[in-house]
């Protein structure tokens, strides 16, 4: 079982209100099921508000399920982008390997929505965690759940701590290989080594393969950046060879995030053993929603790079509350509603089909307001009350800022109508 439908199905029996940010007043006290079966406007939400489209969620689906078929990778797409069950499963269905996810607790979560195959891309050494992972793989003899180790201590840890959990079967353990100046991951292949030979000799972990992140070593398209990449996949594809004879069994090379998909495909696919000892595993995680920031800038399966390319699956939507100078307009979004961190919103759209007054950007955002420039405009081509559609950079930090976010049939048509709604748990 990839994912139990039951369960995920039961969201739709959710009772919406006051807490379910920007939900209309009119929805509080029915489900989601009654509230969807009216096919609603989006124009009675409120502002500021995150959607989903759904044709770009379809289409950026399936291009990476296909792309990496004819990679002959697997995909184990990070769940911690979406925190969304109703999204995983989607992603599950259209063929991907596994959840990945970044702590215990994640993991635990998927697990409760029955996610059958988790990859942790991260040490797992908490004890609590620990120890659920052990008892949760002995109560159900089909779950797989992978960790991460990169130093001969951390091994020694999870070996020490699990002498005291029930009896279970060992943990699935990865050798993380890092870079200089790069985040977690043994710095070099002999420390790499000397923790594949730890797992090893451990009581109650398994040695079952390499991983990394190679998105922590460059952030550009430059020669240099795109070097260094390759250089890192390189690194880990020759500590999975030198390993190859001490592999218990099967074994599971896997890197990538969204920004060198294609750097990833290339330095490693090669590995794959189709249905023997070696399966490549690809992470990427914000394909699915992708945006109109950083990773439009930057992944190879981006249109025009790719064609037709993945597009944006999200959007904000704020509303002009005030227009205190002539070339200013304040909306009622801010950094508790949009992500900043991989650049600022970018103004697409005026609500109603008027035209955006030109060179308008965005310049600021505090907690509630956003600031948009108006260059050479006056009150009067941006009146109070207008709606802005906003391209947003980094689903990452947008979805954790939202507990249920509508899906719309089309986020170009006049009148989007609301067709799902997500939930999200962060």
């Amino acid at each position: 079982m990839i994912i139990d439908n039951d369960v995920v199905d039961a969201l739709a029996d959710t009772v919406l209100g006051p807490h379910d940010k920007s939900v209309p007043p009119a929805a509080w006290g029915a489900t989601v099921r009654e509230y969807l079966a009216a096919t609603p406007e989006l124009a009675r939400w409120q502002t500021p508000l995150l959607t989903l489209d759904r044709a770009a969620l379809a289409a950026n689906r399936a291009l990476m399920a296909d792309w990496t078929a004819a990679a002959g990778v697997a995909l184990a797409p990070h769940g911690k982008t979406t925190m969304a069950p109703q999204l995983w499963r989607d992603q599950l269905a259209a063929g991907a390997w596994a959840i990945t996810l970044a702590t215990a607790w994640q993991a635990q979560l998927a697990r409760s929505f029955g996610v059958g195959r988790i990859m942790l891309a991260n040490t797992l050494v908490d004890p609590v965690g620990l120890a659920w992972a052990v008892a949760e793989s002995a109560r159900d003899d089909t779950f797989e759940i992978y960790c991460w180790a990169d130093s001969v201590a951390t091994v020694e840890l999870m070996d020490e701590i699990l002498r005291d959990a029930p009896p279970g079967p060992p943990i699935r353990v990865l050798v993380e290989l890092g870079g200089p100046h790069g985040r977690t991951g043994a710095r070099t292949r002999t420390e790499a080594r000397a923790v594949a030979e730890a797992l090893r000799a451990g009581e109650r972990v398994e040695l079952a393969g390499v991983a990394g992140y190679e998105g922590a070593l460059a952030h550009d398209r430059s020669p240099a950046g795109v070097a260094a990449v390759r250089g890192y996949l390189g690194e880990l594809a020759a500590l999975h060879t030198e390993l190859a004879a001490i592999y218990p069994g099967t074994a599971i090379v896997t890197a990538g995030g969204s920004a060198y998909p294609e750097l990833v495909v290339d330095e490693l696919a090669g590995l794959a053993v189709p249905g023997g000892s070696t399966t490549v595993v690809l992470r990427s995680g914000a394909y699915l929603i992708h945006d109109d920031g950083f990773y439009a800038s930057i992944s190879p399966l981006a249109a025009p790079a790719a064609d037709p390319g993945l597009r944006a699956g999200m959007h904000g939507w704020a509303r002009v509350v005030s227009r205190p100078e002539p070339e200013l307009a304040l909306l009622d979004g801010g950094k508790r509603d949009f992500p900043f961190d991989e650049g600022l919103p970018v103004p697409q759209l005026v609500v109603g089909g008027a035209p955006l007054p030109s060179g308008a950007v965005v310049t600021a955002l505090n907690d509630q307001h956003t600031f948009l420039r108006l260059p050479g405009a006056g009150a009067t081509e941006l009146p109070v009350g207008s709606v802005v559609r906003l391209g947003l950079s980094h689903p990452c930090t947008a979805f954790d800022k939202w507990r249920l976010i509508p899906v719309i049939d089309d986020a170009a048509a006049p009148r989007p109508r609301v067709v799902d709604l997500i939930s999200t748990y962060f």
